[in-house]
């Protein structure tokens, strides 16, 4: 049987981690990896995430499963996180998933149960794993135009015109903020462009809120979706604790599902538990249970959030240094849109050989499609970073 098998191919982010670990060049930069690194490329533990883990450690009486589901207060504190008051409870399902990844893969299951001949459209481009489980699947894909590449903004107009062509009942996957891996966002003008279209041609919006709280802030950031979801009958939510909790290893998801009506609740909220126990059975709780003690406690969520706002604004920081060092280099604003994007992400628009050339000459690191964290830059590395990329003639 395994005789059988062919090599898959590569992973290319892997590929780049290895030759990152092996460049010999003190002032090498690894733009390439997606998870958040502080300024001394350290991924921290969150001080809440500590304080509530202790508080577990300390009052946790049994390991015994959870509900396939998962445990209800995460599911409630969590939805409502991303919801707010757009969280529409009588019609709310969830489920709890091993990450975000783990809700995608849920929430399109659902999908191909729900409705085998329905088209997934994705964002040109998205992030890689978002077509490579639809194929897995074998969900038919299309594409809509979302990045416009010479002014580093959404091309909500090529986004219009290939959404009208989708037929009703096709699901449409929109990142909830921070896209990635463009950095590119909807205004919430857009979100409702796109959210009266949804309705208009029947279309299930599909949203990927992956990074709440790294762009304008955690309201800010689900504000364009909640206005979607305060419009559209039916919608999925898959939405990730692995970065603004940064639990990555954690594995902590949850799959949301608005049903129509009321009505039909109990059956999709049945349907995505039997997915669950068909594809792991129990789901993963040791970071669920932390995220909802973080969220129902005052203080913890108060420290959460006061750290998880000096990554953002640290961010930011580094995109307007980084923009600034461009500027005063190129002497034009070209690469201003990299200060109006938002999240870990921007698309440099650099050329595959321009991203070689940077890696050679520079020991710049980051994806061919010249993706880069801006995560993994420091207030040493921005200058670096601005010159390889004027040498390099992007």
């Amino acid at each position: 049987m395994l005789n059988a098998l062919t090599p898959q191919a590569p992973d290319k982010i892997l590929a780049l981690m290895a030759a990152y670990r092996e460049d010999p060049r003190d002032t090498k930069i690894d733009l390439g990896v997606g998870v958040y690194k502080d300024a001394s490329g350290l991924t921290p533990v969150m001080r809440a995430v500590k304080a509530a883990e202790r508080q577990l450690v300390e009052t946790q009486d049994t390991k015994v499963y959870t509900g396939l589901a998962g445990d209800p207060a995460f599911a409630e504190a969590l939805s409502t996180l991303v919801l707010g008051d757009a969280r529409p409870a009588d019609r709310l399902a969830c489920v709890a998933t091993p990450g975000g990844t783990g809700a995608i893969r849920q929430g399109l299951e659902l999908m191909r149960k729900a409705a085998p001949g329905a088209t997934l459209w994705l964002s040109a481009p998205t992030w890689p794993n978002h077509p490579a489980i639809a194929k897995h699947l074998g969900i038919e894909i299309a594409e809509y135009r979302y990045f416009d590449a010479e002014t580093g903004g959404v091309d909500i107009e090529g986004m219009h015109a290939d959404l009208s062509r989708a037929k009703a009942g096709d699901v449409v996957m929109l990142h909830g903020c921070c896209h990635n891996p463009t950095g590119a966002n909807l205004t919430l003008d857009q979100w409702g462009q796109v959210a009266d279209l949804c309705v208009a041609r029947g279309l299930v919006p599909f949203v990927d809120i992956a990074y709440q709280g790294f762009g304008d802030g955690l309201d800010a950031d689900a504000a364009g979706m909640r206005a979607l979801i305060a419009k559209v009958p039916e919608a999925l939510i898959a939405a990730s604790c692995s970065k603004n909790f940064g639990i990555y290893r954690e594995r902590t998801g949850l799959l949301m599902a608005i049903a129509p009506s009321a009505a039909e609740l109990k059956v999709t909220q049945g349907a995505m538990a039997s997915l669950n126990r068909l594809n792991f059975s129990f789901p993963p709780d040791h970071g669920a249970r932390v995220v909802s003690m973080i969220l129902t406690d005052d203080a913890l969520r108060a420290d959460w959030a006061a750290e998880l706002e000096e990554v953002r604004t640290g961010m930011l920081g580094l995109r307007e240094s980084l923009a600034a060092a461009l500027r005063e280099r190129t002497g034009s604003d070209r690469f201003g849109f990299l200060a109006a994007h938002r999240g870990m992400f921007s698309l440099l628009g650099a050329t595959p050989e321009q991203v070689e050339a940077m890696r050679r000459d520079h020991g710049v690191y980051m994806v061919g499609d010249s993706r880069m964290n801006i995560a993994g830059l420091n207030a040493a590395t921005v200058p670096l970073l601005a010159d390889a990329i004027v040498a390099a003639g992007v």
